[in-house]
């Protein structure tokens, strides 16, 4: 039997160690598919309802309701950033009288067989809540400079409230999503996807994806609105806001596979809770009617959207000027949806931080402590703002994204999330040398500021600053930004 077992094992022996030594089986990590991106908020003040789209010609282009809603505006650049200081050109003015003469509101901008669209709200000026889906057409390489003409409205099922235009595809198919009041319904507006004939116009009975039954879409009015579309692997995610345009403005989700019928409400779910709301924490309050893009080099998702940087307001919502457009980038779970965490603090947006040699594990804080982790719930907890160091220049400082004013130090060469007390001791714990990653140069290392030579590094998943010596050690101690 020993004979046997044996042979067993010197024939199975190799083949173990192939497969330990496969490619399958990394010893590390690759550089991230999705590198770090950030951007500094907020990016244009005064700009509601934003959509930001990159196209081709290698610009961004943006626009949103502006609080006269009088207007609509357009803005381009090569950086998400840029859109904050580029010109801002008005392409079209609301009528003096009739239709499309008041509240204009929730423009979007799309390129479609060689022509810019712009899809937009309006009223009347002898009644200004009869809000009804507009589109202009564009014609030129540049919009700003385009010469737009008006498509007219957008017909639907019934004359009632409706806004919120939004175009995409799936499988080659062109479809609009919106959101209107059914009178058969008890509330203002439900969301409804229809195909396209073209641009201007919809084919086939519109199907209600989703009408405002949850507690957290009926605060203040009953609202699905602001439908916008993401798609990843196999999946269409549909984002929409609800509830009042307060600080209970929040994100909902609607999900099916990008092979069902999409114009069949059963092939669609929706999420049980928001998947984006306010936060006390980082002073953001009531985020909502967003766009997606991308990042510059192409790698990341981005989630745009408006908020405001205060809770109570005086008066209606609707007359308050102050919300802003916002960005920040969307993570994805294992599961393959998105999680797009807490909108977080203005100024600038936070890094996630994996492990070199365990790539599905990210720095994260729990009960204040710091390790590395899976599947890291809530998303914040595993993200950091990097500024400058509290101790010195040429450093930084690692600060938490939902604890603004903690951050990452240590003590007794353990690696803690703790609040700044102000002391020069505090500050020189929380200061790093930001170094070339020690075991891959893709990657990041951080130098404790006040030990040099000590790094930190993982060890049995919990982070410390340690001398290193080996080439594991040098592993433990390097990240990927993300």
């Amino acid at each position: 039997m020993r004979r046997i077992a044996l042979r067993l094992l010197t024939a199975v022996l190799p083949a173990l160690i192939a497969a330990l030594l496969s490619p399958a089986h990394p010893a590390q990590a690759a550089a991230p598919d999705s590198p770090a991106v950030t951007y500094t908020n907020p990016v244009a003040e005064k700009r509601a309802d934003p959509h930001i789209v990159k196209h081709t010609d290698g610009y961004y282009y943006f626009t949103a309701t502006v609080p006269e809603y009088d207007r609509i505006v357009l803005r381009r650049a090569t950086t998400i950033q840029g859109l904050s200081t580029a010109q801002e050109v008005t392409i079209w003015t609301k009528h003096t009288s009739g239709i499309m003469g008041a509240h204009i509101w929730a423009p979007e901008i799309h390129f479609i067989d060689g022509k810019w669209y712009v899809y937009f709200a309006a009223g009347a000026t002898n009644d200004v809540w009869a809000i009804r889906m507009y589109v202009l057409e564009g014609t030129g390489s540049n919009p700003l400079t385009a010469t737009w003409t008006e498509k007219g409205q957008i017909r639907t099922t019934w004359e009632t409230f409706s806004l919120d235009a939004t175009t995409f595809v799936v499988n080659g198919v062109r479809y609009l999503a919106w959101a209107q009041r059914n009178p058969a319904e008890n509330n203002n507006t439900s969301l409804f996807l229809a195909k396209m004939a073209n641009p201007w116009t919809i084919t086939g009975t519109p199907a209600e994806l989703s009408q405002p039954t949850l507690s957290w879409e009926t605060i203040g009015y009953k609202v699905n609105e602001g439908p916008a579309v993401i798609q990843r692997g196999g999946k269409v995610f549909m984002t929409y806001s609800a509830s009042a345009t307060d600080a209970n403005y929040c994100l909902g989700m609607l999900t099916a596979s990008a092979s069902a019928d999409l114009t069949d409400p059963a092939s669609w779910s929706k999420s049980s809770q928001p998947v984006f709301r306010s936060s006390d924490a980082t002073s953001q309050y009531g985020p909502g009617h967003n766009s997606f893009t991308v990042s510059e080099d192409g790698r990341s998702d981005i989630l745009v959207y408006h908020d405001r940087s205060y809770k109570d307001i005086t008066g209606d919502p609707l007359n308050d000027p102050n919300r802003r457009t916002r960005v920040q980038k969307v993570y994805w779970k294992a599961d393959g949806t998105p999680d797009f965490g807490i909108p977080v603090a203005d100024g600038v947006t936070p890094q996630r931080f994996s492990s070199y040699n365990a790539a599905d594990r990210f720095v994260r804080h729990w009960e204040y402590r710091a390790r590395v982790e899976a599947d890291v719930s809530p998303l914040a907890d595993s993200q950091f703002r990097v500024v400058p160091g509290l101790a010195g220049s040429g450093t930084v400082s690692l600060e938490s994204a939902n604890f603004p004013g903690y951050y990452l130090r240590h003590r007794n060469f353990e690696v803690w999330l703790e609040k700044n007390d102000g002391t020069a001791q505090f500050a020189s714990d929380a200061t790093f040398h930001r170094r070339t990653g020690l075991a891959d140069s893709a990657g990041l290392s951080y130098e404790s500021y006040n030990f040099p030579g000590r790094y930190i590094r993982h060890y049995n998943h919990l982070l410390y600053v340690q001398a290193l010596s080996t080439a594991t050690d040098r592993a433990d101690a390097t990240y990927h930004a993300q």
